[in-house]
C-alpha cells in the first residue's frame, strides 16, 4: 500500500494510521516529490500530478510492488487519482481523502471557497512572487494554514508541527509546493479536462471520505461527484476537519478495512491462503 500525504505536510501525516495498516499491508510512505526530505533531480519540466504519479509507480516497482493500493489525502489524493487514471494496471484500489477531482473543484469555486482556500490561488501565482513573500515568515504562514485546516483545534502535537515547520523553512520545499499549485491550475486541470472529454474513468474500486463540516445542506456530495469518474464508488463523511489522517484516523481505518478487503488483489490473496 502506498500512502500519499497532502499540503503542507510530509509523510509524518500518517503517524496515527501507519502502525495499524502495517499489521496487514506492506507500506510505502514517501514524501511527495519536493515536499519534506524528497528532492527531485530537476524541477523542469514541472512536477505535474502525472509526472509525480509516474515517478511513484517506478518507485513502487523498484521495491517489488507492481500492483498496489493507494491511499491519498489532499495533494496526495490528486496524485493518486491521476496515477490510477494513467496507469490502471498498477492500482488495485484507491482511497481519496478530502478531495474531488481538480476539474470539479475549480468548477465549483465561489467566494466562500476562495476565502477558505486562498492558498490555492496565492501559491499558484507566477514565480517567484509567492516564494519571496513566503520567505518573510514561513512558520507563521504554515501555522495559519494548519489552524485553518483543523478549525483551530489542537490535533497536531508539537513534534509533528515542528517537523512540518522544519520542512517548510527550506526554500526548495516552498518552491516545490508553489509549483504543485501552479501545475494544478495549468497542466493538471488540462489533463482532467481531456480525460472528461474522452470519457476516461477509474477502473479500480474507489473509497471517498470527507470531513462532514464540508458537506453543506443541498450540496452535491463527493460520492456523487466521483461517480462521474468511476463506477465502483463508496464513501462517507467523517468527523474532524480537513486533515483527516491526523484528525479522524480511527474513522478512516474503520472504512479502509472493509474496503480494501474486497479489492481484487485482497480476494486473490485470500484464495491463495485458503
Amino acid at each position: 500500500m502506498l500512502l500519499l500525504h497532502g499540503y503542507p505536510q510530509t509523510h509524518v501525516a500518517w503517524r496515527r494510521m501507519a502502525p495499524a495498516l502495517a499489521k496487514h499491508h506492506a507500506l510505502v510512505v514517501p514524501d511527495l516529490p519536493g515536499y519534506g526530505a524528497s528532492r527531485p533531480q530537476a524541477m523542469t519540466p514541472r512536477w505535474t500530478k502525472r509526472r509525480v504519479g509516474k515517478a511513484l509507480v517506478e518507485l513502487m516497482a523498484s521495491l517489488g510492488h507492481d500492483r498496489f493500493a493507494v491511499v491519498g489525502h489532499d495533494r496526495g489524493a490528486r496524485v493518486a487519482y491521476r496515477m490510477a487514471l494513467d496507469q490502471p494496471d498498477r492500482v488495485t484500489a484507491l482511497a481519496c481523502l478530502a478531495v474531488v477531482p481538480t476539474l470539479d473543484a475549480m468548477a465549483a469555486v465561489d467566494h466562500h471557497f476562495a476565502t477558505r482556500a486562498s492558498h490555492w490561488f496565492f501559491l499558484a501565482q507566477a514565480a517567484d512572487l509567492p516564494e519571496r513573500l513566503l520567505a518573510a515568515d514561513p512558520d507563521a504562514f504554515l501555522d495559519r494554514a494548519l489552524t485553518t485546516m483543523t478549525g483551530g483545534r489542537d490535533v497536531i502535537e508539537p513534534d509533528a508541527r515542528e517537523a512540518y515547520r522544519a520542512a517548510f523553512r527550506d526554500p526548495a520545499v516552498r518552491h516545490a509546493i508553489c509549483e504543485d499549485y501552479r501545475a494544478a491550475l495549468d497542466e493538471d486541470l488540462a489533463h482532467d479536462t481531456a480525460d472528461r472529454a474522452r470519457g476516461r474513468r477509474l477502473s479500480c474500486p474507489l473509497l471517498v471520505l470527507w470531513p462532514g463540516a464540508d458537506a453543506g445542506s443541498g450540496r452535491v456530495t463527493p460520492v456523487e461527484t466521483w461517480r462521474q469518474w468511476a463506477d465502483d464508488v463508496s464513501g462517507a463523511a467523517t468527523a474532524g476537519g480537513h486533515l483527516l489522517p491526523e484528525d479522524a484516523p480511527d474513522e478512516i481505518l474503520a472504512q479502509l478495512g472493509p474496503f480494501l478487503a474486497r479489492s481484487p488483489q485482497s480476494r486473490a490473496l485470500s484464495r491463495l491462503v485458503r
